[in-house]
């Protein structure tokens, strides 16, 4: 599955970090897991980053209530963890996590709104969500409800029409196929369980392989 997994170990030696250096507290940038976008900046002591881990939910300490808060404690808008890491002077975190609802107070997906992200990303998990849901009326329910078969035979043709519009097309009618291509191959991708992040793993290996043989 290309879900990233909740509550994976943190991969890092807790007894590491530098709280001394900021009076006890770090600052944790949380980015979303799958899109890869900012989703916003907090604090976490030691008991933030503990409860983080064993409950599953990114937990801050508030500087202004003066203790632990988790959140959407209130909202009920939660960032489901997912890993941290550190940088290289141990003394500040960055979060992946798995936002339900909106991060930001003002009701928007990050409290940066100009932060960059993954369309591709947003367009898996959109793909998704209607495999989940099925909602009628939905292009994307038709395709999953006709099959694998079906998809496939639709991710053939939407090649054929791509690379016809290579060799005889202008710009913009290649790239109106690829990416009617792009979205039908990540629609068969889910049909089988698979997605870009497996995709990814892929063509990582294949680097690293490249980069040993020609470095």
């Amino acid at each position: 599955m290309t879900e990233p997994t909740p509550g994976t170990p943190a991969p890092f030696d807790l007894d590491a970090l530098d709280f001394a250096k900021q009076g006890g507290l770090l600052p944790a940038i949380v980015q979303d897991a799958r899109t890869r976008r900012v989703l916003m900046l907090g604090y976490m002591d030691r008991a933030a980053v503990e409860a983080t881990v064993a409950t599953g939910k990114v937990t801050f300490f508030s500087r202004s209530k003066n203790r632990l808060w988790m959140k959407g404690e209130t909202s009920g808008d939660i960032l489901e963890f997912v890993a941290i890491t550190t940088d290289c002077d141990a003394d500040a975190l960055l979060v992946q996590a798995i936002p339900h609802g909106p991060t930001c107070h003002l009701k928007r997906a990050s409290c940066f709104p100009e932060a960059p992200g993954s369309v591709l990303a947003e367009l898996e998990a959109t793909i998704e969500q209607r495999e989940r849901e099925r909602p009628p009326g939905s292009y994307t329910t038709t395709l999953f409800e006709s099959g694998v078969r079906k998809i496939a035979q639709k991710v053939g043709e939407e090649g054929v029409e791509t690379a016809l519009a290579l060799v005889a097309q202008d710009d913009k009618a290649v790239l109106d196929e690829a990416a009617d291509l792009v979205f039908h191959t990540l629609v068969g991708l889910r049909a089988r369980g698979l997605g870009l992040g497996d995709v990814e793993r892929v063509l990582a290996k294949r680097h690293q392989g490249k980069a040993r043989v020609t470095g």
